[in-house]
This record gives structure tokens, sequence and C-alpha cells, in this order.
């Protein structure tokens, strides 16, 4: 069993990593865990990651991109010190017993164990989570909290829980994988690689996952970021556009210039089609009844629910459900 030393502390020796590509995974995903790897390698002029494409049974995986990975088997001894799930859908047909019993087989025997995306559902089903904090997709993490009661769930872009870490998606992703290399080898490293994609901000982990780019909303102006978050933590119950502008510290034809200007739409409208984006999600991606969605997104009745979801997606919610 090697040392529970966490990866994330000063430490000049390289890493081997075991990758475990499940099938249907997003290609940004993988890139945002594999590419900072190879771009620190580079930059640091010597070998500090070492990495190996894995699947559950050796055969090539193929990605929602239209591609496919060539990878090995997963073992049942580990030869890496870190094994990064990357998942994206389909995951509870892919949590087979006879890889979920592998997981829990190796998790004593790395140090650490990673789940980005969906990967996180694999620690969770393998019960590897109980008892720690985690995350995953904002999309999801509702569904993941009820799944997954012994979760401490948080919406957070990712989590270190011990030996266990989890993030929201590729682009949390990419910040643990920087932070884990300026944890090891230097912030001056970890800006280096960052620049290298010309990515910044560098987000900290306890950073709320948000469905809109946040940031850059923050950078083109920050009342206008603060609105779009109350809209975001009031799906379900919808705050009126006045105490909008009111908690936020403007007047409501201020707030309504901000957005004419920056979004081209009115806060009204603009939060209509956050509730409803969020409805086709929950009726596209859940087993919730109608009614149920139209509450979770703020609709009195069933009937304006269905009445605003068809006008802005010229189809029913009915019909959009997998038969």
């Amino acid at each position: 069993m090697k040392t529970e030393v966490s990866l994330f502390t000063r430490d000049p020796a390289a890493l081997s990593v075991g990758v475990l590509v499940m099938p249907e995974t997003n290609a940004f995903s993988l890139a945002a865990c594999v590419d900072p790897m190879r771009a620190a390698n580079r930059r640091a002029g010597r070998t500090l990651f070492r990495w190996t494409f894995l699947s559950p049974t050796g055969a090539p995986v193929p990605l929602t991109a239209g591609f496919e990975i060539a990878a090995s088997p997963l073992p049942d001894q580990a030869d890496f010190d870190l094994l990064v799930i990357v998942a994206g859908f389909r995951l509870e047909e892919q949590a087979s017993p006879d890889l979920l019993s592998r997981l829990r087989r190796l998790a004593p025997q790395v140090r650490a164990m990673a789940g980005v995306d969906g990967g996180s559902w694999f620690l969770a089903r393998a019960g590897l989570l109980d008892g720690r904090a985690a995350t995953t997709h904002w999309e999801d993490l509702e569904k993941f909290a009820s799944r997954f009661p012994a979760v401490d769930v948080r919406r957070d872009r990712y989590v270190i829980s011990g030996p266990m870490v989890t993030t929201g998606g590729a682009a949390p992703c990419l910040d643990m994988m920087l932070a884990l290399i300026g944890s090891r080898w230097g912030a001056e490293l970890a800006l280096r690689v960052a620049g290298a994609f010309l990515y910044e901000p560098l987000h900290a982990g306890s950073v709320p996952q948000m469905a809109m780019p946040a940031a850059r909303i923050a950078r083109a102006d920050p009342a206008l970021a603060r609105a779009i978050a109350l809209m975001e933590a009031h799906v379900d119950d919808p705050l009126p556009i006045a105490e909008i502008a009111r908690r936020i510290g403007l007047s409501q034809r201020r707030l309504e210039m901000l957005f004419a200007e920056r979004l081209s739409l009115s806060p009204g409208r603009f939060f209509l089609d956050l509730r409803l984006d969020e409805a086709r999600r929950l009726t596209v991606d859940t087993g919730l009844s109608l009614q149920e969605i139209a509450l979770r997104t703020g609709f009195a009745s069933q009937t304006a629910f269905a009445r605003a979801f068809r006008a802005r997606f010229k189809a029913t919610a009915s019909s959009l459900r997998r038969p």
C-alpha cells in the first residue's frame, strides 16, 4: 500500500498516471486531463508526468467527437500513482459490478484517484466517496446528491478530499491539473502551462460552477454577473426583475440597459430563457415528471410551462423524451 501523502504538496518526483477513459467521453474533458501533463513536461524540460490510456477491457474507446482512443486494459495491480477516470454519458450502464470491484481493489494501491466530469459517478458507485466531499458536472449535481446521500456534494469546480479528487467537467479539470502542477513544482510552472493554452484566470477549486461563463461576464460588467448569478440561484423561485436590480444596487431601468447593451436581451427574456434551458435539460436528462420540472423551473402552472417551452424550442417537452 502506498503512503497516503497528498499529491498536492511540494515534491520534485515525477508522477505516473493511469487515465481510464470510458466510452462516450467528451474529448475536451480528456484533453483537459492529458494536455496539461504534456505541456508541463515540455515547459519544465524534463519528464514530470508519465501516463497510460486505459479502458475496462483494453478495447479502443469511442469518444463523443467521433474518434477512438487506443487503450490498455485496466490492471488488477496498479503501476501508477494516480488513476484518473474520465467519463461522459451512459454512466449507470457502464458501471458494471466487475469494474466497480476493480476500482475498490485499486484504491489502496494508488496515491490518489480522480473523477473527471462523469468519472465522479464511478468513484461514488464504488463507495469510494462515502463520507467525503465531491463534485460532478453542474447539470448532474442534484441527481448525484440524491443518488449518493453518503457523499458531501459540493457545487465547487473541483474538490480534493483526502486521496479522492473530483472535478465538474473539462475546464474545472484543467484548473485542477494546474493546481496539481503548481502544488508540486511551483506556481511559475503552472502559470507557464496555463499561458501555453492562453488560459486565464486560474480558478480556485472552491469557486462554484455556473451555467454561464461568469468570469467573462464579470470582466464585461460585474453588476451583470451578479444579476445572472441571482437568476441562476432562483431558477425554481424567480425573483422579480425589480428585486434583482435592488439587490445589486441598480435601478430596474439601468439593469435593463445593461442586458440590452451586453446581451441584446431584456433581463426578463434572459431569465425566462435560462429557466427554459434548465427545463429542457431536466426533460432530456432525467425521469422527472413534467409537472415536477415545471415547478423546479419556476412555473406556476403546467399550462404556462408548456406554452413557454413550445414557444422557445418549437416542440413540446414530452416529444423530447426518449422513447
